[in-house]
């Protein structure tokens, strides 16, 4: 039986700017979605990944379909719909992307609970989800349906990616984030998300905060600064921190995403499938894990867009290049 990494939520078309002289011009289209990129990475580097999701049959539908299928993942789970597909369009602001997303109504908003198939809860070992899933129509009731069945069975992953634009009802939206926090057992989260979680906590309190939900590791990526992670131990925690490694950045576009798929493939590859086998993960074995990833995502910085590297590409950055001392 397959074990699969099964990401669940969105698949849309990303815009990118075309600049000249500092000024954006134009547009050029790219598959995007935060949760098809963590399936492609992982995809890259070697693991059996599935993406789950309400695809459109318009023409972007069947771009993003095709793109997909040529990245080697798992598109059983892909389900269609004639609704259409979800636009992002995408400026650089001060280094940092700024979305715009046309979103009511569209194919990936649309998922049932009822609609995936048994495949899916047989197969998956590792299920990763959040981002702007969870903001619109039928799909977080579809998402958090699934993780609550596979819970126990696999290990769940969740980044939520915030999109604070596109948060209609800020209390609404807390309280999932918080029952979501409480049902998983990794949370991988930016220090810009948490400065709007957790408004005028330091990292590490925050950190502790959703700890104290019931996760075994909470990951916080801080760009350049490296990674910070709290895992859960007897009677208290121990945090871990691994540097950011040194490369020209094109842009950030993905990096997070990117993270994402390189740290569950390298749990994957250890046979870290469970929450049970989290737990028992030493901490220099979690460290290898943490660097693996952020060389994952580092090699992400240095292209343009979300086009995280394969196992090889990787594996010879790792050995070529060293992080500097935590």
């Amino acid at each position: 039986m397959s074990h699969l990494i099964t990401s669940v939520g969105e698949i849309l078309i990303d815009f990118l700017p075309i600049e000249e002289a500092g000024r954006t011009v134009g547009f050029r289209m790219h598959p995007g979605g935060s949760l098809m990129n963590v399936a492609i990475g992982a995809a890259r580097l070697g693991q059996p990944a599935a993406l789950a999701s309400k695809l459109s049959s318009d023409m972007f539908g069947r771009f993003l379909r095709r793109f997909v299928e040529e990245q080697g993942v798992d598109t059983r789970f892909l389900l269609e719909s004639s609704a259409q597909s979800t636009l992002a369009f995408v400026t650089m602001t001060e280094g940092e992307p700024e979305y715009s997303f046309y979103t009511t109504g569209t194919a990936d908003t649309l998922l049932t609970r009822d609609e995936l198939p048994d495949a899916l809860f047989a197969e998956t070992s590792i299920l990763h989800f959040g981002s702007i899933s969870l903001l619109r129509g039928t799909t977080p009731d579809a998402i958090l349906s699934t993780a609550e069945r596979l819970k126990g069975s696999a290990l769940l992953s969740f980044d939520p990616n915030l999109r604070p634009g596109l948060i209609t009802d800020e209390a609404g939206y807390r309280a999932l984030l918080d029952r979501t926090f409480a049902l998983v057992d990794i949370v991988k989260i930016s220090a810009a998300d948490l400065a709007w979680l957790a408004p005028g906590k330091s990292v590490e309190e925050a950190a502790s905060t959703l700890l104290a939900f019931g996760p075994a590791l909470v990951v916080v990526t801080r760009g350049g600064e490296g990674v910070y992670a709290l895992r859960a131990a007897d009677g208290g925690e121990r945090s871990i921190s691994v540097p950011a490694f040194r490369v020209d950045v094109v842009d950030t576009v993905g990096a997070g995403d990117s993270f994402s798929g390189g740290l569950l493939s390298n749990l994957a590859e250890l046979g870290v499938l469970s929450r049970a086998a989290l737990e028992q993960l030493s901490d220099a074995q979690m460290r290898k894990s943490l660097r693996f990833a952020a060389a994952v995502a580092a090699l992400t910085c240095s292209r343009a867009g979300a086009d995280p590297p394969d196992r090889p590409t990787t594996d010879r950055f790792l050995a070529e290049h060293f992080a500097e001392p935590a």
